[in-house]
């Protein structure tokens, strides 16, 4: 379950909760770099640890986690904890297991005398959706136990994941940037290793209080992405407004098919805007930069490029599976036996078999394209589906090796299919 060093540091033990996120990488890099003994948390922890971490693998969301008695073996030299666990989209039962019970039970397992910063979020205060709601509860637990809290407004960085990648690859699409509503929506961005720093600084000098943390330039969300678009060697196009009842349509469709940043918190975000109050960051050694400085800070890579147009084709390339094995379904329940049964005709089995193998077929092809639609088990599905592909291939082979013969292609088109699973595997794996 864990694997917890006992190396020294100057300034402490720090416990990074959701360290394998956007946010929890580089606050786990930034505050080792400063000389903090960091202890990276996550569900999976298998990265972090080849990254040089020492790890506590935990989910959030399990009872477990729930207690404080898991807790307490883990965290005996912890002396501080940087809370950066949370869910955007998710059941009321996942939002308030991370965000309220297992924090809850972190919090009260800690050494006596430790400090501690839950990273937040700015525009909750409303509590109008369950991220929202939740986050809020998870203030007060944090607020009870002494922590201080930042509510962080949009975070960027060198590399990007959810939000900001969805921001990338709005930016790069051809002919049009689209923007949600008017795009005049404003933001002031800060850089995830600048708000690593000012973590550092209120680890050090904790204050118990509740800060907005954003950057100190103001950007629309029109200039922002045209901004990205800009940096990444794109030339400017037209914006493109879309009515916020159709991106609330969008943000649905990607919650029921879990498309992480599309969803319909995302599109409330957009649509208001996300501007912090930077008043807190002015008596801070080094104040967070611009986000025209630290855009400009590095050239964008061919990685940053091909990222950014790939992002978007993860859904589509969803959809193009589901329908693949939607049709091939409704094919194999209702294709008359006479239009088949010829192509396989001669290998040995009856008709009634060879019907009934069709007919089982088309059931398990159109469970699978429920379960993709729905987002599923992404990467157990892939090699479901790779499974099913490399056997009907081999069926088929069996019954019918001309099939490999046909003019159209046949058997032949398993080939480039399996390759899009391979594709579709990479694009699903977004740390």
């Amino acid at each position: 379950m864990a694997r917890v060093g006992t190396a020294k540091s100057t300034l402490g033990t720090v416990l990074i909760l959701g360290a394998d996120g956007f946010i929890g990488r580089h606050l786990a890099f930034e505050l080792r770099s400063a000389g903090w003994h960091v202890i990276a948390h996550a569900r999976s922890t298998g990265r972090l640890a080849a990254m040089g971490f020492n790890v506590l693998r935990a989910d959030l969301t399990s009872d477990e986690a729930a207690r404080v008695k898991f807790w307490r073996p883990h965290l005996k030299n912890v002396t501080h904890v940087v809370n950066a666990a949370g869910v955007l989209a998710a059941s009321e039962t996942v939002y308030r297991a991370v965000h309220v019970t297992a924090p809850k039970a972190v919090y009260e397992a800690l050494p006596e005398g430790a400090e501690g910063v839950l990273i937040s979020a700015v525009s909750i205060d409303e509590g109008e959706t369950g991220f929202a709601k939740h986050r809020l509860q998870g203030e007060d637990v944090a607020r009870n136990h002494g922590l201080t809290i930042l509510r962080a407004g949009l975070v960027l960085g060198d590399t990007s994941y959810g939000g900001s990648s969805l921001a990338r690859g709005l930016a790069v699409l051809p002919f049009r940037v689209p923007v949600v509503g008017d795009g005049i929506q404003q933001f002031n961005p800060i850089h995830a290793a600048d708000l690593a720093k000012v973590v550092d600084h209120f680890l050090r000098s904790p204050d118990g209080g509740t800060h907005e943390i954003g950057g100190p330039e103001v950007v629309s969300q029109g200039d922002m992405l045209q901004a990205l678009r800009g940096w990444m060697g794109f030339d400017q196009v037209p914006k493109l407004c879309l009515p916020i009842s159709l991106c609330d349509w969008v943000g649905r469709v990607g919650d029921f098919m879990r498309l992480g940043p599309i969803s319909r918190t995302a599109v409330q975000q957009l649509h208001v805007g996300v501007l912090a109050n930077t008043s807190a960051l002015q008596h801070l050694p080094a104040p967070p930069r611009g986000f025209t400085e630290f855009l400009n800070a590095r050239p964008a890579g061919t990685q940053d490029v091909w990222h950014a147009r790939f992002y978007l084709l993860r859904p589509v390339l969803r959809m193009v599976l589901v329908m693949l094995w939607l049709v091939s379904g409704l094919l194999g329940l209702f294709l008359p036996s006479e239009d088949f049964l010829p192509l396989v005709a001669g290998n040995g089995l009856s008709d009634t078999a060879l019907v009934a193998m069709a007919r089982l077929g088309g059931l398990a092809d159109l469970a699978l394209a429920a379960a993709i639609l729905r987002g599923f088990r992404p990467i157990p599905m892939l090699w479901t589906q790779a499974a099913l592909v490399v056997g009907y291939t081999f069926a088929f082979t069996v019954l019918a090796p001309m099939l490999w013969l046909l003019p159209l292609g046949g058997l032949l088109k398993n080939i480039p299919i399996l390759a899009l699973f391979l594709v579709v595997g990479i694009l699903e794996k977004e740390r």
